[in-house]
């Protein structure tokens, strides 16, 4: 079980020191599941934080070049300097702000290429939703266009976009539905390998348990609900029991 906390452009350095020490009181408990963290950029830059804790290290985002002209941007020199060999493509708060396929396909190829784990997000906004699913699936195959799903790691993350940060997530139908779809598209494509799929969009403590019973859920990427140390570490003791 994957569970991945993306904490977004959240916590200060000296919160994200509480936050380590809160889980290095259960490291039995994170050593249980292949836990991954993506911290905002200036903690990112503080590779200390989370090198002594069983867990893996992610970036929000970078440039798909070395380094170079990219005002405001991070590069690949910076992240493998940093020991950083993870990275988060295709969220939908980044494909709001432009990041379009073309764009995430480049980013895709890029890290691809130097051998990163890769995050991939995929998500429909809710006028799709409102379609049925066969509108959902065809949505959902636009953002893996040019993806290659044979990459040995590659994540990849359904987080409808209408469910994130809603107070009514997706039903237990709707994501058990969907997991369903996108693992016989994803067989299809590659049969050799289950490329892991993850939920995200409202995973908190108190569903966390039932989403992960849901077959074809490998696990969750967790916003909100993981900003609070000891909700990420409820939430890892929820999928276990």
């Amino acid at each position: 079980m994957i569970i991945a906390a993306n904490l977004k452009m959240n916590l200060k350095r000296k919160d994200l020191q509480h936050y380590k020490e809160t889980l290095q009181t259960q490291l039995s408990l994170l050593n249980s599941v292949d836990a991954v963290i993506f911290p905002n950029m200036a903690c990112l830059l503080d590779s200390s934080y989370f090198q002594d804790i069983p867990l893996t290290q992610g970036a929000q985002n970078a440039y798909p070049a070395k380094n170079g002209a990219y005002t405001g941007e991070i590069g690949s020199e910076i992240l493998e300097e940093l020991g950083i060999r993870t990275i988060l493509i295709g969220h939908s708060e980044r494909r709001e702000l432009g990041d379009n396929q073309e764009f995430c396909l480049a980013k895709f190829t890029y890290y691809q290429e130097l051998g990163f784990r890769i995050f991939y997000c995929i998500g429909e906004p809710l006028h799709i939703r409102k379609k049925g699913l066969s509108a959902v699936m065809d949505f959902l195959q636009t953002q893996i266009s040019g993806i290659d799903l044979h990459y040995p790691s590659l994540v990849i993350a359904y987080e409808p976009i209408w469910a994130i940060g809603a107070t009514q997530p997706a039903s237990i139908e709707e994501i058990s539905a969907t997991h369903l779809n996108l693992k016989n598209l994803f067989r299809n494509i590659n049969p050799t390998r289950d490329i892991p799929l993850l939920y995200g969009g409202s995973v908190k403590a108190d569903n966390a348990r039932e989403i992960s019973q849901i077959n074809g859920v490998d696990g969750m990427l967790i916003g909100s609900g993981a900003l609070n140390p000891q909700n990420f570490l409820h939430i890892i003791k929820e999928t276990l029991e």
